[in-house]
């Protein structure tokens, strides 16, 4: 289990474990909160394609999903 901050999210680095189309790492590019700064949008963008993705942020805790950092 990672431990994630959300304050510490934007930037944050982040490995897939399971890479599918050579998609390996990303960065976390967009976050939006909502008045009780609870995380309401997540974009996660691919290193090689530049592809985004719409993501739960909690999903990251996932460590079988999720590595922090490049690796």
């Amino acid at each position: 289990m990672n431990k994630v901050s959300s304050k510490k999210l934007l930037n944050s680095k982040w490995t897939a474990v399971a890479p599918s189309n050579k998609e390996k790492h990303f960065l976390i590019t967009e976050l939006n909160f909502d008045e009780n700064n609870n995380v309401t949008h997540c974009l996660i963008e691919s290193v090689i394609s530049n592809r985004v993705e719409l993501i739960n942020w909690e999903d990251l805790k996932e460590s079988k999903h999720w590595l922090q950092g490049w690796k």
